[in-house]
């Protein structure tokens, strides 16, 4: 989120806002999509709603460089796409397109794909559709 230019005048916090732009990311904003939303336990649909953890294909928690967790910061329903939409701050080493983890939601897991890195909308990419 960092903003395309730094103002050349000098300002309070200066030096540390350069230091830590110049620094990778510790974690990268990614858009996931549920594979299969079906309980293994009993079979009902779940739809996550946010705050559930994202775990590495073992059942391993995801944590960034600064030690913090990753966690869905927000769901929802992705009509257009036919998928369960989840949203993450990822490592970056977890962070690239087509990498496999899992979501825990009432003590279970749910597979989950990660769809894109970044701001790039999974709906219509390069924004070719028609507007009306």
């Amino acid at each position: 989120m960092a903003r395309p230019s730094v103002k050349s005048h000098d300002f309070i916090g200066k030096a540390a806002y350069l230091k830590q732009r110049a620094e990778p990311p510790a974690a990268v904003l990614c858009t996931l999509t549920v594979d299969d939303n079906t309980s293994p336990k009993n079979g009902f649909k779940r739809y996550m709603m946010g705050r559930e953890p994202i775990l590495t294909p073992d059942g391993k928690p995801l944590e960034d460089k600064h030690g913090r967790r990753s966690y869905v910061t927000s769901a929802g329903s992705g009509p257009s796409l036919g998928k369960t939409i989840l949203m993450s701050y990822l490592p970056p080493e977890s962070a690239r397109v087509g990498a496999k983890l899992v979501v825990e939601y009432f003590a279970e897991h749910y597979p989950v794909t990660v769809a894109a890195v970044g701001n790039k909308p999974l709906f219509d990419p390069e924004n070719e559709r028609m507007k009306c």
